[in-house]
């Protein structure tokens, strides 16, 4: 029983420090953006964003093409936890669940409350956490946070994740153009029987993938997509009969291969792309504005109230347990942490308000703001919170 253990055991704690360490680069990526956007390099910035790379530009190859790749990743792990991880019965489901619904629900209720009109499109922007940066601040205080609230925050993000891919399917598509969608839809067909007829090779996945992302592309969904429509093909069991099958799956395999390209270089590369706001530029009503203070309270209120008060009322009620050896406190701060909506609010902000510069700035300082602040607060509460932190990896979230 003990060998059985030690491998998912090894294979959620590099999850989890291979998150965290990637979440300490994008901090580092973001604020080298903020500084070059409001330096004498800040124009030189802007324009190598935008100068063209064949059919599109620079900032539409990494948004449109890179994050192709993460939102790849983010459905390999999707898949994988529902299947086969934190997620594969339903009451693991439930308390992340619940949480990451009402950690939805919540900011984007509050944004909606300052906004209405043309600025009301931006409501999902407050609705999405940062994996990656909720659990770099977590790895800065150590042993500090039981392991139980890492995977209930790693779970919570997974669905949260979800839950954005089905809003930025229905909600930010723009011009549909048939031709290509019809394509698209024969290419998943075609994956879907390549899983179905037992291809194990992973590059026919891949070089198929890459036609369904060219279709998805001209089709007026969001390229992104193709990368989870990719991900939710791709196998999750490895050959049969043969020794270590399920961990050579080719679903284990690609999201070993993914995970640090896209932690380490793509989603910092996203980060220092667009998270540069020349702030110095902008005029005081920018920092005070109904985007901004909608995005920013959203954040930093809605996700408390929706993530710590809803899985209070599960506990309570007796629909789901505490996260083992965890005490209110540091569910409040894990709650907080949850407000760090730094690549998933990013890439929704440039989806709502596509060619409104502004609005897409007062969105950014809301983000930026909102992160930050439910950061530090999230920090400091999990630092002073007292708590049973012998748990393992190996208890229940």
């Amino acid at each position: 029983m003990v060998l059985l253990r030690v491998k998912p055991l090894s294979a959620l704690r590099q999850f989890l420090h291979g998150q965290a360490s990637s979440g300490l680069v994008l901090m580092a990526a973001a604020a080298l953006a903020m500084l070059i956007a409001n330096s004498s390099l800040g124009p030189d910035y802007e324009h190598l964003l935008h100068g063209y790379i064949g059919p599109l530009s620079l900032h539409h190859w990494i948004n449109d093409g890179l994050m192709a790749i993460f939102f790849l990743l983010v459905g390999l792990e999707i898949k994988r936890e529902v299947m086969d991880g934190q997620l594969s019965t339903w009451p693991r489901r439930v308390l992340p669940g619940i949480a990451a619904a009402g950690g939805m629900a919540i900011p984007a209720l509050i944004y909606l409350a300052f906004n209405n009109g043309a600025t009301a499109r931006g409501w999902a922007i407050p609705a999405a956490t940062d994996i990656a940066f909720a659990l770099g601040v977590i790895a800065l205080l150590g042993n500090r946070v039981p392991i139980s609230l890492r995977v209930f925050l790693t779970a919570l993000a997974i669905i949260d994740d979800l839950g954005a891919v089905v809003i930025i399917a229905f909600f930010y598509t723009a011009q549909l153009f048939l031709i290509d969608l019809g394509g698209a839809a024969a290419v998943s067909a075609l994956l879907f029987a390549m899983n179905r007829f037992g291809v194990r090779r992973l590059l026919p996945y891949l070089l198929v993938g890459a036609l369904l992302w060219v279709l998805v592309l001209r089709s007026g969904i969001h390229a992104t997509l193709a990368g989870v429509i990719l991900a939710f093909t791709i196998p999750l069991q490895g050959t049969p009969g043969k020794p270590d099958a399920e961990e050579d799956s080719p679903l284990h395999r690609l999201e070993h291969l993914l995970h640090m390209p896209v932690g380490f270089l793509i989603v910092p590369i996203f980060g220092l792309a667009n998270a540069g706001v020349p702030v110095l530029g902008l005029q005081a009503e920018a920092f005070t504005a109904p985007v901004t203070i909608g995005v920013g309270l959203g954040l930093l209120l809605g996700k408390v109230v929706g993530v710590f008060g809803t899985s209070m009322i599960a506990i309570k009620l007796g629909l789901a347990d505490m996260p083992a050896h965890a005490g209110r406190l540091q569910m409040l701060g894990t709650a907080l942490l949850c407000g760090i909506g730094f690549t998933m609010s990013l890439f929704i902000t440039l989806l709502a308000f596509s060619g409104d510069p502004l609005l897409q700035s007062e969105a950014k300082i809301g983000i930026l703001a909102g992160s930050l602040l439910s950061g530090l607060l999230g920090y400091l509460l999990l630092r002073i919170a007292k708590g049973d932190t012998k748990g393992s990896v190996s208890e229940p979230a």
